[in-house]
């Protein structure tokens, strides 16, 4: 068996610290922390990025450079908790915020409930695939985050430690925001007109999280979503302006004629539909390509349940929470979802959540082990868990607001479920390659969930109060596609023909060999954020040419993501006690747009610097 023939780091038979009482308090705070940072990242631009590997680096920084101790089991320990935070803050920005853009504002204790619940289904539906998904099929999955997170760990343990990277990062990323967001030395969103008369325009957003964003990904998806970007403002704007121009009324779902809107209400009524029909689209495809994947996890995650009875594994690192608690845990969760008035689903609800859920586990924590948890379709695997249960509920009688919610609900927590079952998919491929035991990791895993759902809600609804969720400042694209597709069904208002030239122009780029998934979320977004997402994927691409100091990029690109967000969170704490620091706003006059931009290009080189072979910085 795999098992058998692969050595890891710690062997079996040797007992090394693991789940102590500083791994668990250190990744407690570095899972909230990092949940507050993916929250603001995932609210502004609709995408989040794995904490693993940051947090395992500081986990290494603090417990070897501080306390001067710290075993390899503890550092993944840490970024085992840590990671569990970003996680499921995405499951809930990206469908929580959708009650706010209704006009409600979900409670403190909604949110904690949909959060643990999703959560610790996202756990338990998970630890039945661990043997088949993470040992049998280790040379067939790679589960990149998870593999290069093992790296770093065990390179941190011979001495290689990268902490410093990630902490330039966030430093640089912090003191730009917040010379910019704070005392507005320069411009956030510098825009030209390309052709004023046809709304033609390009800008950017001159974040630091967003230049990390884009290399992260590196320069392929970064120009999917780019190209999606252009075709959605350069080419559909134009083109709607100038049909827009021979018309006196209004165009459903707009209140106004198009020759009185500018090229933002364009977007914000027609443009965002199409980009809806194209995400949908996406997602489908995703899940057609991976459908031999989800026969062979679902086959293989029942054997494992049935032989999960059988006996007791004596390797510890072989050993998980066992089946009965993982069934008696999933049965409480599904009856807590049918009584608890914090969700009304009720028992079809339930059930529905259920359903869905250990499908869309299943097919995550495959997914991720191909293409990783940066990239992993969560939000069209919710979409057609929305677009289904939404069908459902409306057929069995639940209408207008009331059966809103409930489907919405559903996907939130489906979602959850969703992004941390592809998180802790990649932490135990760390452990199973550094010689965790998966049980202790499963019980830190559903430790991070408990303490960073405690966190979430307060956050969100900070946000909120400090920018306006649903604002420009605070788009919340995911959760706004999520309110569009749920109450276009439920109410029969979903502009569908706008949403069919979406699905057709994803079905188009399918067809031409692209991964239309990133390519419709460019066409969704606003291009101000795709394009300096494409510059950092540039300089991923000129970096890895070099073959030298990649990784140094991703460390210091999390850094600048981590200090953007976390100054967007005090920012926000600012602006809700209604302190305005922005003193020097405006003091470039007409230069500021190109001002920006060679600040901006400042910025790039420092990423660039670090990316440069050493034998080149230092002659």
């Amino acid at each position: 068996m795999p098992e058998d023939r692969y050595e890891p780091y710690i062997l079996y038979e040797k007992v090394v610290p693991e789940f102590t009482t500083t791994a668990i308090v250190l990744g407690v705070l570095l899972g909230i922390v990092f949940g507050a940072a993916n929250a603001y990242l995932g609210l502004k631009v609709g995408m989040t990025v794995s904490a693993s590997i940051p947090v395992a680096v500081i986990s290494m920084g603090m417990l070897r450079g501080i306390f001067k101790r710290g075993t390899v089991l503890e550092n993944n320990m840490v970024q085992t908790i840590g990671s569990a935070g970003e996680s499921l803050a995405a499951g809930v920005i990206f469908t929580v915020p959708a009650l706010i853009l209704w006009g409600m504002e979900p409670k403190i204790a909604e949110i904690f409930t949909i959060s643990l619940i999703g959560g610790c289904i996202g756990v338990l539906f998970m630890i039945p695939l661990r043997r088949f998904l993470i040992v049998r099929e280790h040379k067939n999955l790679p589960y990149p985050e998870g593999t290069a997170c093992a790296k770093v760990l065990i390179a941190g343990d011979t001495g290689g430690v990268g902490a410093r990277k990630v902490f330039a990062g966030l430093g640089v990323g912090a003191i730009y925001k917040f010379l910019m967001g704070g005392f507005g030395l320069w411009e956030e969103h510098p825009a030209w007109n390309i052709v004023k008369r046809l709304n033609m325009k390009i800008g950017m957003d001159a974040m630091p999280a967003l230049l990390g964003v884009g290399y992260i990904v590196g320069p392929r998806i970064a120009s999917y979503i780019f190209a999606g970007g252009a075709l959605g403002w350069l080419v559909f704007i134009p083109a709607i302006t100038l049909i827009g121009r021979w018309l006196d009324h209004p165009i459903f779902p707009a209140s106004v004629p198009i020759s009185q809107m500018d090229a933002h209400q364009i977007w914000h009524h027609y443009i965002r539909y199409i980009g809806a029909g194209a995400v949908c689209l996406g997602g489908v495809a995703s899940l057609i390509r991976s459908a031999s994947t989800i026969w062979e996890s679902f086959r293989s995650g029942f054997l494992e349940m049935r032989h999960g009875f059988k006996g007791t594994e004596v390797q510890r690192i072989q050993k998980d929470i066992p089946m009965l608690f993982v069934l008696a845990g999933g049965l409480f969760c599904a009856s807590l979802l049918a009584v608890l008035p914090q969700i009304p689903v009720g028992a079809v609800g339930a059930a529905l959540v259920v359903l869905f859920g250990f499908f869309f586990v299943t097919v995550s924590s495959r997914i991720v082990g191909l293409v990783g948890s940066s990239s992993n379709p969560a939000s069209g695997m919710t979409i057609a868990t929305l677009l289904a249960t939404s069908l459902i509920l409306s057929a069995v009688g639940w209408k207008g607001e009331v059966g809103m919610v409930a489907a919405l609900s559903v996907g939130a927590v489906v979602c959850v479920a969703i992004c941390i079952a592809g998180d802790i998919s990649q932490d135990l491929k760390t452990g199973f390659l550094v010689g965790a035991t998966p049980m202790k990791q499963q019980v830190g895993q559903l430790l991070g969930v408990v303490t960073s759902a405690l966190f979430v809600g307060w956050t969100l609804l900070i946000l909120h109060k400090g920018y306006g969720i649903g604002s420009a400042e605070l788009p919340a694209p995911q959760a706004t596609l999520m309110s569009m597709v749920v109450k276009g069904v439920m109410t029969g208002s979903l502009p569908w023909a706008f949403v069919l030239v979406g699905m057709a122009t994803a079905l188009v780029v399918e067809l031409m060999g692209v991964r239309s998934l990133p390519f419709a979320v460019g066409l969704y977004l606003p291009i101000e954020l795709s394009t300096p997402v494409v510059i950092g994927g540039v300089l991923r691409g000129t970096s890895e040419k070099r073959h030298e100091e990649r990784e140094a990029g991703v460390l210091y690109s999390s850094g600048l993501i981590a200090g953007d967000a976390l100054i967007g969170i005090l920012l926000a704490v600012l602006a809700w006690q209604g302190i305005d620091l922005k003193f020097a706003q405006g003091w470039m006059g007409p230069f500021s747009k190109w001002g920006t931009l060679i600040i901006f290009g400042l910025l790039a080189a420092t990423l660039w610097r670090v990316t440069e072979p050493k034998a080149r910085r230092y002659p």
